[in-house]
C-alpha cells in the first residue's frame, strides 16, 4: 500500500488492466481508460489526496470519508455516491459486524475508501488481474455487488446449518448453554437482518438512477442480485423466526418439566402432611393417649398410619391426581 493508497488500476475495458502508482495516478487522463482508485479512508495521505486534488465536491469526500455510512446510492449529475456493506469474514472477527465501502462512480473513475479489508474487493481485484474483471463503471457495481452477495451465501448458509443443529439438539436437551447459542444465533440474525435491508434499497437506487453509462443488460444483472440479496434476507427472517421457535419451545419444556417436579412434591407433601399430623398428636408427653401402655401400641399406631396412607393414595387414583 502506498501511503493510503491501497491500489489503483487502470481498466484496459476488456477485463483487464495494468497497477498504477501514485505519480502514475496523477498523470492520468479521462481518455486513458478508466481509473479506479482503492484508498484506505483513515490514511491521512489519502484523505489529503481526496480534499484537494480528487476535484471532488467536499460534500462527496466528506462521505468518501465518513465513518458511519448507511447502504445508500445518491446520483449527483451523470455520477454515482454508493456506499455498500459487506459481512466481516476477517480472522478473528464476527460475520455480523459488517465491513462498509464508499463508491464514488463516474463514467470514466471510479474511487473507493475503506477502514477494514473486505474480501470481495479482493474477490474483484483478482477478477480483474485475471482478465475477467469488470470492463467499464457499471460493470464494476455489477461485479462489486454480486461478490458482496455471494460472500454472504456463506454465511447465510452456516446460520441455516446451525439452527438444523440448534433444532436437533432441542429435542435432546434443555441445557442453559443451547439456550445461550440460541440467543447468539438470533442477535446474528436480527443484526444481518438490519445491515443487509438497506443495501437492497441502495441497489434499488442504483438501478433507478438511469446513469447514461450504466447499460442496459447490466441493470439486468444488477437487478438479479438484488434479487437473490431478497432472498438472503428472508431466509435470515426464517433462521431468526426458528430460532425464536425453538427458544419458546425451551422454555415451555423447561416450564412442564418445573411443574412436573413442584406438582410431584406437593403430592409427597400433602400425603405426608396428615401422617406428620397423627405422629406429632401421638408424640405429646401427657397422660390419656392411647395404647400409651400397651405391648402392641406402637405396631397398631404403624397400621393406623399405613391405613391412612393407602386410603390417600387411593383417594388421589380416584380424583386423578396421580
Amino acid at each position: 500500500m502506498q501511503s493510503g493508497l491501497i491500489h489503483a488500476y487502470l481498466l484496459d475495458h476488456r477485463g483487464g488492466g495494468r497497477e498504477l502508482s501514485w505519480a502514475e495516478v496523477s498523470g492520468w487522463q479521462p481518455g486513458q481508460g478508466v481509473l479506479w482508485l482503492h484508498m484506505d479512508y483513515t490514511d491521512e495521505t489519502a484523505a489529503q489526496w481526496l480534499r484537494t486534488e480528487s476535484g471532488l465536491d467536499r460534500l462527496v469526500v466528506e462521505a468518501l470519508l465518513s465513518e458511519e455510512s448507511r447502504p445508500r446510492a445518491t446520483p449527483i449529475g451523470d455520477s454515482l455516491l454508493i456506499a455498500l456493506r459487506g459481512v466481516n469474514l476477517n480472522p478473528a472477527s464476527q460475520p455480523e459486524d459488517m465491513v462498509s465501502i464508499r463508491l464514488w462512480i463516474e463514467a470514466d473513475r471510479i474511487i473507493s475508501t475503506r477502514k477494514r479489508r473486505l474480501l470481495s474487493v479482493e474477490d474483484l481485484l483478482g477478477r480483474l488481474r485475471a482478465g475477467r474483471g469488470p470492463s467499464g463503471p457499471s460493470n464494476f457495481i455489477v461485479s462489486l455487488a454480486d461478490l458482496l452477495v455471494r460472500r454472504m451465501s456463506d454465511t447465510v448458509d452456516q446460520l441455516e446449518e446451525k439452527i438444523d443443529e440448534l433444532e436437533s439438539l432441542a429435542l435432546d436437551s434443555a441445557g442453559g448453554e443451547l439456550r445461550s447459542e440460541l440467543a447468539h444465533l438470533r442477535k446474528q440474525a436480527i443484526t444481518l437482518r438490519r445491515y443487509l435491508s438497506p443495501q437492497r434499497e441502495a441497489l434499488s437506487g442504483v438501478m433507478a438512477a438511469e446513469m447514461p453509462w450504466f447499460h442496459e443488460t447490466n441493470l439486468l444483472h444488477l437487478r438479479e442480485v438484488s434479487d437473490r440479496l431478497q432472498r438472503h434476507i428472508e431466509d435470515i427472517d426464517v433462521v431468526r423466526e426458528r430460532a425464536s421457535v425453538t427458544q419458546e419451545e425451551l422454555l415451555s419444556y423447561n416450564s412442564e418439566q418445573m411443574n412436573s417436579r413442584m406438582y410431584m412434591l406437593s403430592v409427597v407433601a400433602a400425603v405426608f402432611l396428615p401422617l406428620s399430623f397423627l405422629t406429632g398428636l401421638f408424640g405429646i408427653n401427657v397422660g390419656g393417649m392411647p395404647w400409651a401402655q400397651s405391648q402392641a401400641g406402637f405396631l397398631t399406631f404403624c397400621a393406623l398410619l399405613i391405613i391412612a396412607l393407602a386410603g390417600q393414595i387411593a383417594f388421589f387414583f380416584w380424583k386423578k391426581w396421580l
